[in-house]
């Protein structure tokens, strides 16, 4: 993802700690350069159905890395094309959120806001292409990205990347994937990195280091999100789900 442009304004973002829900979780590194792929710039979610507005209050309860239960509560707020998420339990986490398909990707860190994290939200196309969407905490814009597989085979391998700031201004990079613990990390051409998480056919890629850490969201009917989260690297992810209070 290229972010060139945003990383001026994308340094003061940020991506996941994965104790957002009242544990400890490892963060996650984030791709920032306007020219390079690894925000969704340039994707179009050729196919992918719009989700509903998930902004609102929820009661959440979950599972951390090491299987421990915890509970909380969690406010969406819309923010231009993005998502700001804020937890609290038992500490106060802060992230930003992307949807792309029926799946949220989200990327968050300790404290009241969530400078120096971004998220990327890539839906999986037939030929292997991925279709992303991508933003950074504070920014209330998304950038789009289309990566195409140049080499490797699944979902590791290398990318060729063509994006779209939130500016409007167009990018060109390349993106590599590698196997990682219990996902992948993500390396653009531009020196920015991330680590991610597949869920069914959609990737979930956090930015901002090892302070960042995601949750890949799926929404789904009775104002539920259903998600997994995890830190940079992580070897075991936990588990959340947040109801939409009535």
């Amino acid at each position: 993802m290229k972010q060139n442009s945003w990383q001026s304004s994308l340094i003061a973002l940020a991506f996941f700690t994965v104790c957002v829900l009242g544990c400890t979780r490892s963060s996650a590194d984030v791709p920032k350069n306007e020219s390079a792929g690894n925000n969704n710039a340039g994707a179009s979610a050729e196919g992918a159905s719009v989700i509903e507005d998930i902004s609102g209050s929820y009661t959440v309860t979950g599972t951390n890395e090491n299987g421990s239960a915890y509970k909380g509560a969690l406010e969406v707020l819309k923010q231009g094309d993005v998502y700001q998420f804020r937890w609290n339990a038992g500490r106060q986490y802060d992230g930003v959120g992307i949807p792309n398909g029926n799946v949220v990707a989200v990327a968050f860190t300790e404290g009241s806001d969530g400078k120096g994290c971004g998220v990327v939200s890539y839906r999986i196309v037939g030929d292997g292409t991925l279709d992303g969407k991508w933003g950074y905490w504070g920014l209330n814009e998304s950038g789009t990205e289309k990566a195409t597989r140049t080499g490797g085979s699944s979902l590791a391998g290398d990318y060729r990347t063509v994006g779209k700031n939130p500016n409007g201004s167009e990018y060109k990079g390349a993106l590599t994937i590698s196997p990682k613990a219990g996902g992948y990390t993500f390396a653009w051409d531009n020196d920015a990195t991330g680590f991610g998480i597949q869920r069914a056919n959609n990737v979930s890629v956090g930015i901002g280091g090892a302070k960042c850490a995601f949750v890949a969201y799926e929404v789904k009917p009775g104002g539920v999100l259903d998600g997994v989260w995890g830190g940079y690297g992580s070897e075991k992810t936990g588990t959340e789900k947040a109801t939409r209070k009535k």
